[in-house]
């Protein structure tokens, strides 16, 4: 028998295995690495189901020979049992409790560095869903493998036992059993049919409420500047009263059939005990036996309804567990790679194409550009000629559509990102800062040496500004920088950009928010990285930044228009650099050394 066991469970798991090799599913994988929890739970269920057995032994033993024998001792000795019995069903029960717990925390521990990471992919690749809501989803899957519903759900296989022994007490009280518990099951599945729908489109409706509101509060400036509160406010409302139509009708829907399965378990019980008043009415069954009868369907009966009551909560985890395997499908872990020597910040770009998904032309049509390391290199063009679509496939946040971008020959994707990171300093159009401190901010959150982050600062010309702060730079910024300017946001992005002397330097319109004082620190910084050797490539619709550099690459509809030594190339835009033509205009806002120029 154990040996037909063992090789049934075998059998089990090569069929999962073959269906993982299939169909890669990281948060199915990760559940079935916490198979030892499961299985400790079941084997804690089923003592307490084993232990549920006593109320109703109990109950028999009490109708049958003790009010028969009158005999004190035996009552006494007994309860004394049942009391212990529950005592230890109490704390059983208690037990798998934690154990799933522990089980939900492992599983967070396992996945949700995994899924932030999937959410920062999933934010900088154009085209990509703007979906934020992958770290609640998972904390949803972890509250519902902690819930009553997979209690009950532990607890159902545990029903043909209470039905055996309710048909061995009389047969005629196990197929009313039986017959209830179809009718429950029934009742679940109609409950699935039913809600399904309305509960998806509640959670889509929910979903874009949360997003507009998000979108909301980021433009608060906005929307107060230019009298936008009653459009917006208007607008969310709308999609809040979608959402809660949508939550209510699925709401209704699932209190109806939960009513309905109370009462259909309550009708149940009182039919077990008519049926089996009337099998005692004609001496087949004693008077325990039809008590022991109705205690069995109860408990029988009960795991069933628990899943109907729990079964909004099912089907929430149930969308969230969808949504969180998408989102790790789309954003595959990458393989370990073996970590790489420090760049020395030579880039070649071999006919590099990129195409944003749902577009009809490409933004990059074939470019050809060889950086050579220790060189310093301006990239100016009108908007939507793709300066930053390309600052981003020089780093490899974007995935290119064809061609290749290396560095120091190696692909720039096959690089381990946090390997390489600490190698480049990287200022994008738009700052983001994040809540902390400013030392915090400069330092990208590691332990940064004190010394290390005054040079950055000093080199961003925000030293001094820094030691205005309240706190100097251990002052807390807020959300996104709040308490500082847009200027001062900047400095302390380009002095985070700068923090590491960093091998690779792209700066994306490093001046667009700078004061005169600001943008000397920043050519002076520039003229430093030069000297030290590193690679700087700066993007920049004023000139005054570009005077540091050694050449200069003109962009324009995806092809390099023009590229050669800075002077060359700066004198032969001598009038579009006077006058604010389209070379001037705007603020790059496109979908995103010897020097080749683009095919």
């Amino acid at each position: 028998m154990a040996v037909a066991a063992r090789a049934l469970f075998r059998q089990f798991e090569d069929k999962l295995l073959m269906m993982r090799a299939r169909l890669p599913d990281e948060i199915r994988e990760t559940l079935l690495g916490c198979r030892e929890y499961f299985m400790l739970s079941g084997l804690f269920s089923a003592g307490i189901n084993l232990l549920y057995l006593i109320p109703s032994l109990y109950m028999l033993q009490l109708y049958d020979r003790v009010i028969s024998s009158q005999s004190i001792e035996t009552l006494i000795f007994m309860s004394i049992a049942a009391m212990v019995a529950l005592a230890v069903l109490a704390a059983l029960d208690d037990v798998r409790a934690r154990v799933l717990v522990r089980m939900g925390i492992r599983l967070d521990n396992r996945l949700s560095e995994r899924v932030l990471g999937a959410l920062v992919q999933n934010r900088v690749q154009p085209g990509s869903r703007r979906y934020s809501e992958g770290l609640r989803d998972l904390d949803t899957v972890r509250q519902l493998v902690t819930s009553n519903g997979l209690h009950a759900a532990l607890d159902a296989p545990w029903f043909p036992l209470y039905l055996m022994i309710i048909a061995v007490v009389h047969p005629g009280l196990g197929l009313l059993a039986l017959f209830g518990a179809v009718l429950l099951v029934a009742l679940t599945i109609i409950t699935e049919i039913t809600t399904k729908r309305t509960l998806s489109l509640a959670g889509n409706a929910a979903m874009q409420t949360y997003a507009t509101t998000d979108s909301a509060l980021r433009n608060s400036e906005v929307i107060l500047a230019m009298g936008m509160q009653a459009g917006v406010s208007h607008r969310l409302m709308r999609q809040r009263g979608v959402m809660l139509a949508f939550q209510a009708l699925a709401s209704d829907k699932a209190a109806h059939l939960t009513s309905i399965s109370k009462v259909l378990r309550i009708f149940l019980q009182s039919a077990m005990l008519g049926l089996g008043a009337y099998y005692v009415i004609l001496n087949e069954i004693t008077p325990g036996m039809m008590i022991v009868g109705s205690i069995l369907m109860g408990r029988a009966l009960a795991p069933i309804e628990i899943l109907v009551a729990s079964w909004r909560q099912i089907v929430g985890g149930r969308d969230a567990y969808m949504r969180v395997r998408g989102l790790l499908r789309e954003h595959p872990a990458r393989p370990p790679s073996m970590p790489l020597p420090q760049p020395a910040g030579a880039i070649n770009v071999e006919r590099l194409i990129f195409q944003a998904p749902n577009t009809a032309r490409p933004i990059l049509k074939g470019l050809n550009i060889n950086i050579p390391a220790g060189q310093s290199v301006g990239i100016v063009g009108p908007s939507g000629a793709g300066k930053t679509c390309l600052t981003r496939l020089l780093l490899g946040i974007w995935k290119p559509s064809a061609g290749v971008v290396r560095l120091d020959g190696a692909d720039v994707a096959t690089w381990d990102r946090a390997d390489l990171g600490r190698h480049i300093g990287y200022l994008p159009q738009d700052i983001e800062l994040f809540p902390g401190s400013v030392r915090d901010n400069i330092a990208r959150f590691g332990d940064g040496a004190p010394e290390e982050i005054i040079r950055a600062a000093q080199r961003a010309g925000v030293h001094e500004m820094i030691l205005q702060l309240p706190n100097g730079y251990e002052t807390n910024i807020g959300d996104a920088g709040a308490i500082l300017s847009g200027g001062q946001r900047q400095r302390v992005g380009l002095a985070r950009a700068l923090f590491g002397q960093p091998r690779l330097l792209i700066l994306d319109e490093p001046n667009s928010n700078l004061d005169s004082d600001g943008e000397q620190a920043l050519i002076r910084a520039l003229g430093e990285f030069k000297q030290a050797g590193s690679t700087v490539i700066v993007v920049a619709h004023r000139p005054s930044v570009l005077s540091t550099m050694d050449s200069v690459i003109v962009l324009r509809d995806g092809l390099v228009e023009m590229v050669g030594p800075r002077a060359e190339i700066l004198a032969r835009l001598q009038p579009t650099v006077v006058r604010p033509t389209a070379f001037m205009r705007g603020g790059g806002g496109e979908p995103p050394g010897g020097v080749g120029k683009g095919e």
